[in-house]
């Protein structure tokens, strides 16, 4: 299928301006830094947020007015289009609705009279939450009224001059009012959220399937993993249509390979669909920030292959609250504190769990707040009345967590996911024998016979309070090039450090000797709580890239990350190595022997 041939119209700074068609304008905004919710910016590409301008003979449309922060950019082009064209009306088609994008239509409103927003009815309900909000920091807060507001409750389609619109509600738990947008005649799908990838990209659309795969699964890991069945589900609904070009909210378009891109969307959701425990994550958000803890603890939760089923209870039916409590094997619940009080609906939740839940399954807890945590408080209370176990101790976090802090929650994530399969082990252990078979498999006996140098992987990134740390010990190591030199090493999906692993981080590999492997052994197979300090008290040096070199080594490697390739329940990293040093020339390497290729 041919793509649409569009060019670059005005380059200024951090804003592009792309001409789809003769009426259809995206207009770019670049963030080289962002730095809220690190969580899904950690391949620290920057983003980009794409707002697209419809000009009929009297309307002008506004699909997904951009975020406060570049109001003033987007004002003096929206005057200079009613200076061109003098348009009659406004229509704003929105389904991603936050506190910013709210600032930018009040803004848009008291310079316009003649305005509607389109949206659907979650969104409708958000925007009525978020409208008459103060804003702390502003002394004076303009009271501005509500425009007139049309509310979806299905597809709805407008015909326009040359243009055949479809409005598409998309609810999903992590934004309840999605809503996508279907131009018919240039088959262009507007996709919000769906599909997109945080990179500053200054081309209209990727060069070729491959080159933002990597960005856009890291998205999908970090977003939309949690409510894989209803990405699903819209996604196959999606694949229905006749398309040319996916235009998401973040990213470069996708324009090649379509049928094959939606069906790895379908596959990475039905990946995560299995029969493996399940985690119900229950939670409400007025700005994000509860939400951003919850997708980083279902981030942790996943490296462990158990599966989290996102519940906003905002706009979750009961009857279906109560069924995903009932077939959970644990429950994670959060809330922020609003006029120090929980939201009604987590009120009602947490009543629907104090009745449903099974006690004898693990709780966790957390929220975020702005001068107090009473909702938190409430949620603990009330769940160790009513007998429920902790499986670690109530977060509570100010605002939004920072990079540390999200670092630490997907950790306190994968010690609450290993915790529920251990569980769910124990239940089926008298009539699992599938390992107690595999320690036989001649196979797997002949497999643990290969060797590998026992060493310290180690990796540090960031600055100052932005900066993360970790380890692991690794034995399946193997230099994997000689030009440039490089190397091969196989990361655990679970592992805490594979995080910090991405294409483009820096890393050291510790190699140890045989005669002084035996403390760093016992240090680096411990399990260490999250957030826990790998390196306290050891007296460490660093590498010419800042990475950690560990004492007993018997030599170092300073190696940068090139490619990841997914292997079953590891991760094969390819590095390339940049420095290395021989601290002990007449040491033998330790080796690590296994009788079985079943476990390390």
């Amino acid at each position: 299928m041919s793509v649409i041939n569009t060019s670059l119209i005005s380059q200024n700074q951090n804003l592009l301006e792309f001409e789809i068609t003769e009426n259809i304008t995206c207009i770019r905004f670049l963030d080289q830094n962002k730095e809220r919710f690190e969580l899904e910016f950690n391949l620290e590409k920057g983003t980009s947020f794409n707002t697209f301008l419809i000009r009929s003979k009297d309307d002008l449309f506004i699909i997904h007015p951009p975020e406060k922060q570049n109001l003033d950019a987007f004002n003096k082009k929206i005057c200079d289009l009613f200076n061109q064209f003098k348009f009659q009306k406004i229509n704003i088609i929105s389904g991603h609705i936050n506190p910013q994008v709210i600032e930018t239509i009040k803004n848009i409103s008291a310079r316009f009279q003649n305005l509607t927003i389109t949206c659907s009815n979650p969104g409708f309900k958000l925007i009525n939450e978020l409208w008459n909000q103060k804003n702390p920091n502003l002394k004076n807060n303009i009271d501005i009224q509500l425009p007139k507001i049309n509310i979806i409750k299905k597809e709805l389609k407008l015909e326009l001059d040359n243009i055949l619109l479809e409005l598409i509600p998309i609810p999903t738990a992590r934004w309840p009012g999605g809503l996508i947008v279907y131009e018919r005649n240039q088959e262009i799908l507007i996709s919000e959220k769906f599909f997109s990838a945080h990179i500053a990209a200054e081309y209209w659309s990727e060069t070729n399937r491959v080159s933002t795969e990597i960005d856009r699964k890291h998205f999908y890991d970090c977003l939309m993993a949690p409510m894989s069945n209803q990405v699903v589900t819209i996604t196959e609904k999606i694949a229905e249509y006749e398309i040319k070009t996916i235009a998401p909210l973040h990213g470069p378009a996708i324009e090649y390979s379509l049928k094959s891109f939606l069906n790895d969307y379908i596959r990475w959701g039905e990946n995560l669909s299995t029969n493996n425990p399940r985690i119900a994550l229950i939670y409400a958000s007025a700005y994000g920030n509860t939400a951003s803890i919850g997708d980083a603890l279902a981030k942790g939760i996943n490296r462990t292959s158990v599966e989290v089923q996102s519940i906003n209870c905002e706009f979750t039916p009961n009857d279906v609250l109560i069924k995903s409590i009932q077939n959970a094997d644990g429950y994670l619940i959060g809330s922020p504190t609003l006029g120090g009080h929980a939201p009604t609906p987590i009120v009602s939740a947490l009543g629907t769990l104090l009745s449903e839940g099974n006690r004898d399954k693990p709780v966790g807890i957390f929220g975020s707040f702005g001068w107090s945590g009473e909702a938190i408080d409430l949620l603990e209370s009330k769940l160790k009345d009513g007998g429920f176990k902790f499986s670690f101790d109530p977060i509570r976090i100010k605002f939004s967590p920072d990079k540390p802090k999200i670092k630490e929650l997907e950790e306190i994530g994968t010690h609450f996911g290993r915790k529920i399969i251990k569980q769910t082990k124990i239940k089926t252990r008298k009539t699992d024998t599938g390992m107690i078979s595999s320690k036989t498999d001649p196979k797997l006996q002949a497999l643990g016979r290969i060797i590998g140098s026992l060493c310290v992987l180690t990796a540090s990134k960031g600055k100052n309070e932005n900066n993360i740390k970790g380890a692991m010990l690794a034995s399946w190591v193997s230099q994997a090039s000689f030009s440039p030199p490089g190397l091969s090493i196989a990361v655990a999906k679970d592992r805490s450090v594979e995080s910090l692993l991405q294409i483009g981080d820096l890393f050291a590999l510790n190699i140890l000797s045989e005669k002084d492997y035996k403390e760093p052994l016992k240090r680096f197979t411990k399990p260490f709580a999250p957030g826990e300090d790998r390196f306290k008290g050891l007296d460490i040096e660093l590498t010419p890239n800042e990475q950690i070199i560990i004492p007993e080594s018997l030599a170092w490697l300073d190696a940068s990350v090139k490619e990841r390739m997914e292997c079953g329940d590891h991760w094969v990293i390819y590095a390339e190595v940049l420095h290395g040093n021989i601290l002990k020339s007449d040491i033998l390497t330790a080796v690590h022997h296994r009788k079985t290729g079943a476990n390390y």
